[in-house]
């Protein structure tokens, strides 16, 4: 173990940081997230646009929206994440937000699909800079008897973000055209860079958890105690193929609203950006029931994602294979409570498994196993369903591919949850040794 080292970017007037600060940076960082995911999720509501201009097929709008960004996203996350558990989170965030945020903008010039592929690429790099930091910063925001409700606030912006990023892509593209819309979400994102950088403090690294040693370890020594959690794998493949499925479905639900029910570009918007709403109860719903139940047995913080993931498949055969658009709706909001519930105590529990200075660093390393699977197969692999499900089943395919993938991958994933609750009791011993 590599000696303890000063924290060059704590700020000295973060050993009093009050409550009410901690909710004022808990609140930009939820913003972030939101910005964050608005310019990642509008590409989902303007395929079938940008597919008619520029002539693309199912499986190269998968791989748009699924391993161009998911390759760069994963991989320049390590390295981040590397330097904010030794340097300024704060900066990180704020350089990452302006880099997505300009990226984005720049999407709307592409003409082809070579420069859509480099824009994606940008944004990805630049996204892969908010989520380690920002995990790093409200673990040192909030005790651990309170981590999970404040990562299940952060990850309000998942829901958020997306439901904004389908509503204001949906009309904006509409009456201005899909161009037009990526510049309208990617530019304001300046602004909350600048805000981040002016007024975001940097909490004492470990300040919330008392007793707990506080190192500069090298990506070595994180990897190999990281290697030890059996819990942390099984959270970790669980969480891939949550992902997996999430982000495959979400790149291609509005096509599959588009193509079979034959909703219009505005009317599809509208309703799946209500959905997208709905969907913070169950991100809210999962951090707080894990601190509720958690107390009383810590398997609780994998027990209440993994029962929500499998409730969620039988939840999928009613919601694409519904022959009423408003019918699967409806369904579809069950499906946007059960869907996020995994986030808050999944994020929470990587970040209490392991020692202070390790924490953006272990955030990367679920993040990267998350996105290189979820991200970046998930929706290429729809996409290639459903362009091989095509000649048999013509504008059906896609909703085929997508009821076999989510019910498959959400059953498989709700079981890894219950066996990572097995050995969870051993492994946070592990992490005080």
């Amino acid at each position: 173990m590599a000696t303890a080292a000063p924290d060059p970017a704590a700020d000295p007037a973060a050993n009093a940081i009050s409550p009410g600060y901690a909710r004022y940076a808990l609140g930009l960082l939820l913003g972030v997230y939101v910005f964050n995911f608005i310019d990642r999720q509008i590409l989902s509501i303007l395929l079938e646009n940008i597919r008619e201009e520029i002539e693309l097929s199912d499986t190269q709008l998968g791989f748009l929206g699924g391993i161009a960004f998911a390759l760069f996203y994963t991989f320049a996350g390590i390295p981040i994440a590397r330097w904010a558990d030794r340097g300024s989170r704060r900066n990180i965030i704020a350089i990452s937000v302006l880099i997505w945020s300009v990226m984005t903008a720049v999407t709307g010039a592409a003409r082809s699909f070579p420069m859509l592929l480099l824009a994606r690429i940008g944004v990805g790099v630049g996204e892969a800079g908010c989520s380690p930091p920002a995990h790093s910063l409200i673990s040192d925001y909030f005790p651990a008897e309170r981590r999970a409700t404040a990562l299940s606030i952060y990850a309000l912006g998942i829901p958020i973000g997306g439901a904004l990023g389908t509503l204001v892509g949906a009309w904006v593209g509409a009456w201005f055209g899909w161009r037009m819309a990526f510049v309208a979400v990617g530019l304001p994102g300046v602004l909350i860079a600048l805000v981040v950088r002016m007024t975001l403090k940097e909490p004492v690294r470990g300040s919330q958890d008392a007793g707990q040693q506080v190192a500069a370890e090298t990506t070595m020594e994180v990897l190999r105690f990281m290697a030890r959690l059996k819990s942390f794998w099984h959270l970790a493949w669980a969480g891939a193929l949550h992902a997996f499925v999430g982000y495959g479905a979400a790149l291609f639900v509005p096509s599959f609203f588009a193509r079979v029910h034959e909703m219009g570009l505005e009317e599809r918007g509208s309703w799946l950006a209500g959905l997208g709403l709905i969907g913070t109860v169950g991100t809210y719903l999962g951090g707080w029931l894990a601190d509720r139940l958690g107390p009383s047995d810590v398997r609780w913080y994998m027990w209440v994602p993994g029962i929500a993931t499998l409730f969620g498949v039988p939840i999928a055969f009613g919601y694409y294979m519904a022959p009423d658009p408003y019918v699967a709706l409806s369904v579809g909001v069950l499906a946007a409570i059960a869907g996020p519930m995994y986030l808050g105590p999944s994020f929470a529990m990587t970040q209490t498994l392991v020692k202070p200075h390790m924490r953006a660093m272990a955030s990367a390393i679920l993040l990267f196993i998350l996105n290189l699977i979820g991200l970046g197969i998930g929706p290429w692999f729809v996409g290639f369903v459903s362009d091989q499900l095509a000649p048999t089943y013509g504008v059906e395919s896609i909703r085929y591919a997508l009821v076999s993938v989510v019910m498959v991958g959400n059953a498989w994933a709700g079981i890894h949850y219950l066996l990572a609750a097995r050995t969870l009791k051993a492994d946070l011993e592990i992490r005080n040794t």
